[in-house]
């Protein structure tokens, strides 16, 4: 399966960005929820690959274990709040990529 096919797979409405989709589709399959995802650069929403996640204190921790597993370049594993109308909100886990990952379905 293609990056492409793979992205349309997960998220028929809006393809995943070709090179995080493989992040996308492992951490799904891990019973992770993700929440945005992002193969960072020039034009994107965030400068580096990029995943967010949704779920409790455990939940980044285990999608580094994913990550560790498969081999996937991780650069960072961040719990934000983001303050919005002077109030709080999240948190969410941030899993941020050393490179884009290739699809190796």
């Amino acid at each position: 399966m293609t990056a492409v096919e793979l992205g349309l797979a997960i998220c028929p409405g809006a393809p995943l960005d070709h090179g995080i989709v493989q992040v996308v589709k492992s951490f799904n399959d891990a019973g992770i929820q993700t929440a945005e995802s992002c193969e960072g650069g020039d034009g994107h929403a965030y400068t580096r690959p990029t995943v967010v996640l949704i779920g409790g204190s455990a939940e980044g921790w285990r999608a580094l274990s994913v990550c560790k597993d498969l081999r996937f370049p991780v650069r960072s594993l961040e719990r934000i709040w983001f303050v919005r109308d002077g109030e709080p909100v999240g948190p969410t886990w941030h899993v941020t990529f050393r490179s884009t990952v290739e699809v190796f379905t």
